[in-house]
């Protein structure tokens, strides 16, 4: 349904939401809301969905009891990573370097969790949430569905390049060396027993890695010998103060056999347990602790790296929106979520969108599902880009009228960013006009192809580069963006009355994303393609 630009007066009968504090798109701050609060559910988090996360006792490489969690392991991959810090000359800090073998092989950092932690980070960084991002976002989800408090979640952290001095405290030193590698890291005394509290809810010590402090436990219930560090050791609580106050504790640094390496005891105790009595007695008072001690650190990060804003979840966000041109009718694939909703408080959702002709659009939005965050404590309301609300579905437009901006309205509210709308860009899209010559796969597995990528490019725009976007890695492993431009045709070959073609003929199997300089700025669509897509129909057909 299109109607007259001056129809928008009607809509002012609608309540109008107050400008977020940011507006959508920004690209990087809305992958850190997607990695931070999409977590489980429609469109959840890969760390959730893949690992099982839901379930804390769950440990992705191990099958059957093994006494393990991932949770324990990615808050342990997140402290040794933080622990190379130096609050003097600003080195070190949460930045990815203990992916490093050199960082992982050294005595400090024994054992196979930080490999099985980077193993899933890998399937889920990106160009936008890199490894130490992704890091951070996995002890957090970790330690807020697992039973502990939010966590105040900032991105923007840069990948290492290179390992970090040593630094991580390890169990046989003294007191007085603990007392300065934390200190070193930013932390006071007692600070430092409130951390080691902290991050001892969860795990324990293994013995294959750490023979000299536990031995072989021989429970089938516990087959990878891990010694806990409380009774409930996959969940977030005070037990472990508790169980060290009343006596009753088994923590292997503080009643392990040999007492050299009874750390915890030492750092528990280094204030004649004054810290320990507080975190025993209060349920609130550790959850609060930890919760501020926790986003320190994961916020302590080489000098001169910038975090963000601490990264809160929009009230609207779309996601997912991308144009494709298919002959003459253009489509809009996409879906928007609604924070802090259900299927039923969200009632009927209208989206609404200013087209290029001065005139404005409307539809109905079918519900594609529900999301939730947080252990729960959170839900999201999903809404697809067509009446259907399948993730799969597009709406069909006119190319010639297009989209700049779209505006929702739910339970009889206008949600358009403060007035601004939601801007998207309709000057450039994938083409479905786009071929594969041909593919093959040798013998070994190895498969080949080449194909024909078509960019619609709206006419009249001042574009003045587009290019594939492919991910990839560099030689230290930090994530990189390769462009390949397509050359501007020398002759205008029409799409439709709209829009031509730019096209481009590639070998490359690889997945690509669209990027695009216009008006000076810069963009990039969301959706990744490669030639052996079924998008690709045979060239020639």
């Amino acid at each position: 349904m299109l109607f007259p630009l001056s129809t928008l007066t009607l809509l002012t009968g609608y309540a109008t939401a107050s400008q977020p504090q940011r507006l959508w798109p920004s690209p990087q701050l809305d992958a850190l809301d997607a990695a931070r609060f999409d977590q489980s559910g429609f469109n959840g988090n890969f760390l959730m969905v893949f690992t099982g996360l839901d379930r804390c006792d769950n440990f992705l490489f191990g099958g059957g009891s093994t006494g393990r969690s991932n949770a324990a392991d990615w808050i342990r991959t997140a402290y040794h990573d933080m622990a190379t810090h130096n609050v003097t000359d600003g080195t070190g800090g949460l930045d990815a370097s203990i992916r490093f073998t050199a960082e992982k092989s050294r005595p400090e950092n024994a054992g196979d969790g930080f490999n099985n932690t980077f193993q899933v980070l890998s399937s889920v960084a990106n160009r936008y949430v890199g490894f130490a991002d992704s890091l951070a976002v996995a002890a957090v989800l970790a330690i807020e569905n697992c039973g502990g408090p939010e966590i105040a979640f900032r991105g923007g952290r840069i990948d290492a390049g290179e390992p970090n001095a040593p630094g991580v405290p390890q169990p046989q030193e003294d007191l007085e060396t603990h007392i300065a590698a934390f200190t070193r890291q930013g932390f006071t005394p007692t600070e430092m027993i409130g951390l080691v509290a902290c991050g001892h809810t969860f795990g324990g010590v293994q013995h294959t890695f750490f023979p000299d402090i536990v031995d072989e436990l021989n429970d089938p219930e516990d087959m990878e010998d891990v010694a806990h560090f409380d009774s409930t050791s996959v969940n977030f609580d005070n037990n472990v103060a508790k169980e060290y106050i009343s006596g009753s504790t088994q923590n292997p640094l503080v009643v392990g056999f040999n007492d050299t390496t009874n750390s915890d005891k030492r750092i528990f105790g280094s204030d004649g347990n004054v810290t320990m009595n507080s975190l025993a007695s209060s349920p609130s008072l550790y959850a609060s602790t930890c919760a501020d001690l926790f986003a320190r650190m994961l916020d302590t990060v080489p000098h001169g790296v910038q975090l963000t804003d601490v990264i809160t979840p929009l009230p609207v966000k779309p996601a997912n929106v991308e144009f494709t041109m298919a002959n003459d009718t253009m489509l809009l694939g996409g879906q928007v979520r609604f924070w802090n909703h259900t299927e039923e408080t969200a009632g009927t959702v209208q989206m609404l969108w200013d087209d290029q002709l001065g005139a404005i659009g409307n539809t109905t939005l079918g519900f594609a599902g529900a999301g939730s965050a947080t252990g729960g404590k959170y839900t999201s309301a999903w809404y697809g880009f067509d009446p259907t609300g399948s993730p799969f579905a597009s709406l069909s437009l006119d190319p010639a009228a297009g989209i700049q901006r779209l505006r929702f309205v739910i339970d009889g509210k206008l949600e358009d960013q403060g007035g601004v709308g939601f801007a998207v860009q309709d000057a450039y899209m994938f083409s479905e006009s786009s071929c594969l010559y041909n593919s093959s796969v040798s013998p070994e597995g190895d498969v080949t192809a080449s194909g024909r990528v078509d960019i619609a490019v709206r006419n009249g725009v001042n574009l003045t580069r587009v290019y594939l976007e492919t991910v990839t890695q560099d030689g230290e492993g930090r994530i990189v963006i390769v462009e390949i431009d397509i050359p501007r045709p020398e002759q205008r070959i029409a799409v439709n009355s709209a829009y031509s073609l730019w096209s481009l003929n590639t070998t490359s199997v690889d997945e690509f994303t669209i990027g695009a300089e216009i008006d000076g700025q810069t963009y990039s669509t969301t959706q990744l393609r490669s030639v052996l897509d079924s998008d690709f129909l045979p060239c020639g057909v």
